[in-house]
């Protein structure tokens, strides 16, 4: 059996972060995905589509990106229920996310941005300590930017 679902779109709002009484955190956050064809009108329409992520990745979520930040979700589609407090059954239907990787640079997104920064590409990286070493670099600058001159690896530095 299979239970996986694939999701790109847009934070609706920042990333609600909580902690469990065990101290483990979880965020819960909404994205839209748009459809792939119009409606009558012409317009495309969009799915919001309610998710929840746990631990390190959830705080990282949190951190770094914000209402409007595109996100790129991995995880498994999950229902649950409970009863509210007028005694009815409530069915709930989210996606379980595995990983949730930043799909844009810090201040690319295309509205609502929050005073939150954003990361590109899931870097999940602590952003609040100062650059190591002394390359001239802010902490902002690209630490992977080629400047156009080769690159000198080793064999012995690649993973594989």
């Amino acid at each position: 059996m299979l239970n996986r679902v694939v999701l790109v779109g847009r934070l609706t709002k920042d990333p609600d972060l909580r902690y469990t009484p065990n101290g483990v955190a979880v965020a819960n956050f909404t994205i839209a995905v748009n459809r792939p064809f119009s409606n009558n009108q012409g317009n495309n329409d969009a799915d919001f589509i309610n998710c929840v992520v746990w631990r390190r990745a959830a705080e990282n979520l949190a951190n770094f990106m914000s209402k409007g930040s595109q996100v790129g979700v991995d995880g498994r589609l999950q229902t649950r229920s409970f009863d509210n407090k007028e005694g009815r059954r409530v069915f709930v239907t989210e996606v379980v996310a595995d990983s949730v990787q930043f799909l844009e640079s810090k201040g690319s997104s295309g509205g609502g941005q929050s005073s939150r920064s954003n990361q590109s590409s899931g870097y999940q990286g602590n952003q609040n300590q100062p650059s190591q070493g002394n390359y001239g670099q802010s902490k902002n600058d690209d630490p992977f930017a080629d400047d156009g001159e080769p690159i000198d690896i080793s064999d012995d530095d690649l993973p594989f």
